[in-house]
């Protein structure tokens, strides 16, 4: 899957790699900006949680 990917890419060797670096950051913005919130609100229990002490 990596080597088709990485023969799909156009471009010399320091643009594929610049390509893969920019894709990996809007990855990572868009979980950290959309899924994570979204999972983390349905593992999250409904009522808080507190302590007594």
């Amino acid at each position: 899957m990596y080597s088709a990917l990485w023969r799909v890419l156009p471009g010399p060797l320091w643009a594929r790699i610049l390509i893969l670096l920019v894709g990996i950051a809007v990855l990572l913005f868009a979980l950290s900006t959309w899924v994570f919130p979204l999972v983390d609100n349905l593992l999250t229990p409904s009522q808080p949680v507190t302590v007594d002490q």
